[in-house]
């Protein structure tokens, strides 16, 4: 690790917004720096800040280090459970819960070995100097499997719930049964119980965290700032990567209907459209392998205000998706090109931005340019 910053790029993009209202509206220049506060990571996979401005970082082999004052010192908080580090599995997302301040708690997910091999779980716990304590495993899904593949996993929180997401774990048949967790959202309670207005707790087979369904990767996730929707993205095969409005007990049709082929060329379904599925608000085609999100509230981003920011992992770039006021998809702008695979991306209590990349493993910093 290198405790300085190692590298600073200068980028300059030309930002055109598109208003309706204001069709001729002039080209807004937005200028900034993407400064390198921490480098020689493996793959950083979740970011958050403690309220004294402390960055907590989730490396999915199964550590969470710790930034001050943007620099890596070496530190690492103690106490983090084993994880299942199986190829896509391992430490995944990170989140302090909404009310941090009052009642110290640390939400994350994670691949949690056992009997089978692993599964995606969400653990919380408090911090008491560089030590978790008081740890509460609120919900781990069954069965487990030996697969290394689509654990999901994204956390937020809304109205005293957490949601989270957990990929189909390879197996697409997975995302259309209620019996079982996989491919699907989740709703519970902080503490981990199960909220009795959940959609599918009246069908005793069903498991009764579900929100949503038919999904088949979902590695980004988050509430919008304003409308107060969630909104997801997820992992098509080859193609059909989608971004989604998730909504209670909907159905969004994996595998039966997509906009994607397997990866060897053949047809997974001839049907893109299905009644009583949702249709996704956009669509990759060819995929970007999407991970990560945020929606940019900052001012120091005027331009972005409302934007989609997500990384994509097979062309190494952020993306920044504009919608309009009614969440309708315009267009997007790829920044960063070649910076590696994007993990994720997240807003500082602070404003800033802040990208977590592997291959090579970084964490990096826009400074917008005054």
């Amino acid at each position: 690790m290198k405790n300085s910053i190692i590298t600073t790029f200068i980028f300059s993009f030309l930002v055109v917004l598109s208003c309706q209202a204001e069709p001729d509206k002039e080209k807004a220049l937005t200028e900034f720096e993407a400064v390198t506060i921490a480098d020689g990571l493996d793959n950083p996979w979740g970011m958050t800040w403690l309220p004294d401005g402390r960055m907590l970082v989730t490396e999915l082999s199964g550590e969470i280090l710790v930034i001050e004052n943007d620099q890596y010192t070496g530190k690492k908080l103690n106490g983090v459970p084993e994880v299942y580090h199986n190829n896509q599995g391992g430490l995944l997302d990170i989140q302090l819960h909404p009310d941090y301040e009052n009642n110290g708690w640390i939400y994350f997910s994670f691949s949690k070995p056992g009997d089978g091999g692993g599964s995606t779980a969400i653990m919380r716990a408090k911090l008491e100097g560089e030590d978790l304590v008081n740890k509460e495993l609120i919900y781990e899904s069954f069965p487990k499997t030996r697969s290394g593949v689509h654990f999901g996993s994204r956390i937020d929180f809304k109205d005293g719930y957490i949601f989270f997401t957990i990929g189909e774990r390879g197996e697409m048949d997975n995302a259309q049964s209620v019996g079982n967790p996989y491919g699907k959202v989740h709703r519970l309670h902080e503490n981990g119980d199960v909220p009795k207005d959940n959609p599918f707790v009246k069908i005793p087979d069903a498991v009764h965290s579900i929100w949503s369904y038919g999904h088949r990767n979902p590695q980004g996730m988050q509430f919008h700032p304003e409308t107060g929707e969630l909104w997801a993205h997820e992992h098509g095969p080859k193609g059909g990567d989608e971004l989604n409005i998730v909504k209670k007990g909907k159905n969004y049709g994996w595998p039966e209907i997509s906009y994607g082929i397997d990866y060897d060329g053949s047809i997974i379904t001839d049907e893109t459209e299905k009644e009583g599925m949702m249709q996704p608000v956009h669509y990759w085609d060819p995929s970007i392998a999407p991970c990560g999100m945020t929606f940019v509230t900052s001012d120091r981003y005027p331009e972005w205000k409302n934007n989609i920011l997500m990384g994509s992992l097979k062309f190494q770039y952020l993306n920044r998706v504009v919608l309009d006021d009614e969440g309708n998809y315009v267009k997007e702008e790829k920044l960063l090109e070649g910076i590696g695979r994007v993990r994720h991306v997240a807003e500082s209590p602070d404003g800033y931005l802040y990208v977590a990349v592997e291959g090579p493993g970084k964490i990096v910093k826009l400074m917008p340019k005054k």
